[in-house]
C-alpha cells in the first residue's frame, strides 16, 4: 500500500514539473501587444509626450501673475547709525522686513498665446512620434517572429536530411559490407552527413539567435526558456497587390505618421517665427508691491534736560547794553522707551507700491532682427524636410509594390524548381539504389533538392512580411484583431 502511494506521488510529481517546465508559446498577436507595453525606445516617447504636457503647462502658467513673497531678519554688530538718535554707535540691532511682491502681462506681443500654441502642437507632434515609434517596434517584432518561423522550418528540413543521410550511411555501409558497392561511396556518404551536421549545427545557432533578438525587442529576461508558437503561416496572394501602387501612395499620405509628424514640424516653426516677431513690439505689464519692516531697538519717546551740562553757547552772540553775551542754549537728551509690539510695528511701517511698466523695444544688438531670421530658416528646413518625407514616401510606396510582386513571384518559382528537384532526387534515388548512379551525382541531386526546400522557406517569409508592410502603408493593422 505504502509503494503504491509512493508511485501515485511520483506520477504527480512529475506531471506538475512538467507542466512547469513547459515554456510559454507566444503568438504574433501577444508579442507585439507585449512590446508596446514593455519596449523601452515605446516608454521613452511616451516620456517625451508627458515632457510635452508639461511644457503646455509652462505656456499656459506666461498668462497668470507672478507672485512672490519675501522676509529676512538681520543683525547690525558694531559701528553702526542708531536709527532712533541718528548718532553711530557700537551696538547690536536687528531688524525683520517682509514683502509681496505681484507682476502680470497685460501685452506681450501675443507672444505667449503663441508659445501656448507651439505648446498644443508639440503635443500633437510628440503623440504621433509615440505612434510612430509603436508602429516600428510592431514591424520589428513581425520582422523578428517571421524569421524564428523561418529558422524553425529551416531546421526542420535540416533534421529531414539529417535523417535520411544517417540511414543512407547505414544502408551504404550494409552494401560496402557485402561487397556490391565500393568503399568510396561509404566515405562519400559520411561526408556528406558531416555536412550535414554542420547545416543543423547552423540552423540551430540561427534560430537561438532570431529568438534571443525578438525577446529582447520583448524585453524580456528569461530568454533561454523564450519560445513562439509554431504557426503554419498560410501563402496567399494579399488583394493589396490588387490595389494600384497611386492608390497605395494617396492612402498612405493619409494615414502615415512620418507625414503627419514632418506636418505638425512645419506648423511648430510657424509659431516660432511668430513667437520670433513678437518682439518688435512694445510689452506693457502690471506691477504691485506691498513691504513692512519692524525694528528690535528702543524707540525715541521724548526729550529731557541734560542735568548734567544743562545750557551749552550756541555760537550765537548777542548785544546788550554794549557788551556781548554769548547765546546758551538747553542741553537735551532723548527719552527711549521699549519698542511696540512686532505686529504693531508691521501695521504701523507698511507701504505699497503698483503701477504700470511699458518698454519699447528701439535697438538690442540685432538680436530680434536676428532670432527672427533664424526662425524664418528653421521654417524653411522643416519645409523641406516635409517635401523630402513625400518624396520618401513615394519612393518606398513603389518600391514595397515592386518588392512584394517580385516576392510573390519568387515564392512561386521557388514552389515549381522544389517540385521539379524533389522528382529530380525520387528518379536520382531510385538510380543510385539499383547501382546506376554513383554517391557523388546522387549527393549533388540531393543538395540541389534541400537547398530548393530551403528557398521555398525563405521566399514564403519574404514574401508574407512585404506584405505585411505593404497592407501597413495601406492603413491596415499590423495585427487584425480577432
Amino acid at each position: 500500500m505504502k509503494q503504491k502511494f509512493n508511485f501515485c506521488l511520483l506520477i504527480i510529481l512529475c506531471i506538475f514539473s512538467f507542466s512547469f517546465g513547459q515554456s510559454k508559446k507566444w503568438t504574433l498577436e501577444e508579442c507585439v501587444n507585449y512590446a508596446l507595453e514593455n519596449n523601452i525606445s515605446i516608454k521613452q516617447s511616451a516620456l517625451d509626450n508627458q515632457v510635452s504636457n508639461i511644457s503646455k503647462k509652462d505656456a499656459f502658467g506666461n498668462f497668470l501673475p507672478t507672485v512672490n513673497a519675501q522676509a529676512s531678519h538681520s543683525w547690525n554688530i558694531g559701528l553702526n547709525q542708531n536709527i532712533t538718535t541718528g548718532l553711530l554707535e557700537n551696538q547690536t540691532t536687528q531688524f525683520t522686513s517682509a514683502g509681496l511682491n505681484v507682476n502680470v502681462d497685460i501685452y506681450k506681443g501675443l507672444q505667449n498665446q503663441n508659445r501656448l500654441r507651439k505648446a498644443n502642437l508639440s503635443i500633437i507632434g510628440s503623440q504621433y512620434q509615440l505612434i510612430k515609434m509603436q508602429e516600428d517596434v510592431s514591424l520589428n517584432v513581425v520582422n523578428a517572429y517571421l524569421q524564428i518561423l523561418f529558422n524553425k522550418e529551416n531546421l526542420k528540413v535540416q533534421r529531414e536530411q539529417l535523417a535520411f543521410d544517417s540511414k543512407q550511411l547505414t544502408r551504404t555501409t550494409e552494401l560496402v559490407e557485402a561487397g556490391v558497392i565500393p568503399r568510396g561511396d561509404l566515405l562519400d556518404v559520411k561526408a556528406t552527413v558531416a555536412a550535414d551536421n554542420q547545416r543543423l549545427i547552423a540552423a540551430e545557432n540561427a534560430l537561438f539567435l532570431s529568438k534571443l533578438s525578438l525577446a529582447q525587442l520583448l524585453q524580456l529576461e528569461n530568454f533561454q526558456e523564450f519560445d513562439i508558437a509554431d504557426d503554419n503561416l498560410a501563402v496567399k496572394e494579399s488583394s493589396i497587390l490588387m490595389q494600384k501602387p497611386e492608390a497605395i501612395l494617396a492612402k498612405a499620405k493619409e494615414t502615415r505618421t512620418d507625414l503627419k509628424i514632418a506636418n505638425a514640424n512645419v506648423e511648430i516653426a510657424r509659431s516660432d517665427v511668430k513667437i520670433a516677431k513678437g518682439a518688435y513690439t512694445p510689452t506693457l505689464n502690471g506691477f504691485y508691491s506691498f513691504n513692512t519692516r519692524a525694528g528690535y531697538s528702543d524707540k525715541f519717546i521724548g526729550l529731557e534736560q541734560n542735568t548734567a551740562n544743562p545750557f551749552s553757547p550756541s555760537g550765537n552772540l548777542v548785544n546788550v547794553g554794549g557788551i556781548i553775551y554769548p547765546v546758551l542754549q538747553p542741553n537735551v537728551k532723548p527719552i527711549l522707551g521699549n519698542p511696540d509690539g512686532i505686529f504693531t510695528q508691521f501695521n504701523d511701517n507698511k507701504g505699497q507700491n503698483f503701477g504700470l511698466n511699458l518698454n519699447i523695444p528701439i535697438l538690442n544688438g540685432f538680436s530680434v532682427k536676428n532670432n527672427v531670421a533664424r526662425s524664418k530658416v528653421a521654417l524653411e528646413r522643416s519645409k523641406i524636410a516635409l517635401e523630402q518625407q513625400e518624396l520618401d514616401l513615394e519612393r518606398t510606396v513603389f518600391t514595397a509594390y515592386t518588392d512584394t510582386n517580385g516576392a510573390l513571384k519568387s515564392y512561386e518559382s521557388a514552389v515549381s524548381a522544389l517540385e521539379a528537384r524533389e522528382q529530380s532526387f525520387n528518379y536520382a534515388k531510385e538510380r543510385y539504389e539499383v547501382g546506376i548512379m554513383n554517391s557523388f551525382d546522387f549527393n549533388q541531386a540531393q543538395t540541389l533538392f534541400v537547398n530548393a526546400q530551403s528557398e521555398v522557406v525563405r521566399t514564403k517569409y519574404d514574401y508574407i512580411f512585404r506584405t505585411k508592410i505593404l497592407e501597413f502603408y495601406f492603413g491596415i493593422p499590423i495585427i487584425q484583431k480577432k
